[in-house]
């Protein structure tokens, strides 16, 4: 099931009936900012995980040397 081309009209034309040939383009706006804004969450998701595998890579690296410094002087 794919949408054809006179379902996207019909939408269309419902879209508008609904929120009138004023409003359309600050709705569109709204949507956009909407899409940008969770694009951004998304990202900053992302980037908190690699900061945070970051710091346990490093934190695991810390205690493997500590521990090799430990068997060398005991």
């Amino acid at each position: 099931m794919s949408i054809g081309p006179w379902q996207i009209i019909l939408i269309l034309v419902i879209v508008l009936i609904i929120f009138g040939a004023g409003k359309l383009p600050r709705v569109a706006g709204d949507l956009a900012k909407g899409i940008k804004n969770f694009k951004k969450g998304m990202n900053e998701d992302e980037v908190k995980e690699e900061a945070n595998k970051e710091i346990s890579s490093s934190a695991n690296a810390n205690e493997a040397a500590e521990e090799k410094d430990k068997a060398a002087q005991g």
